[in-house]
């Protein structure tokens, strides 16, 4: 059964790793040797997760990049589905 409303990964990684590690957007950034601008823009849900960036976030935090692609694909399409009835395409039959 889909999330209803599947959280930003850059809200988990927030609150379930920056937070309680202490870590900040700076210190974050540097260790994944990305900008600070870019870091921040990902934490707060300004931007999505690329597989470069789930790489590098899996070899901070050991863990599997699929973690934090399964969380940007859930969230995409969330967002995607709630303004499914405005895309129209015409159906093909075989």
């Amino acid at each position: 059964m889909p999330m209803h409303n599947p959280p930003h990964p850059g809200k988990v990684l927030k609150e379930l790793w920056m937070e309680p590690m202490g870590i900040t957007i700076t210190a974050l950034a540097e260790a994944a040797g990305v900008t600070r601008k870019a870091m921040s823009e990902l934490v707060n849900g300004k931007s999505g997760v690329s597989p470069e960036m789930a790489i590098r976030l899996s070899k901070i935090f050991n863990t599997e990049p699929e973690l934090w692609l399964g969380m940007q694909m859930n969230r995409d399409l969330w967002v995607v589905k709630k303004k499914s009835s405005r895309i129209k395409v015409k159906r093909l039959a075989a």
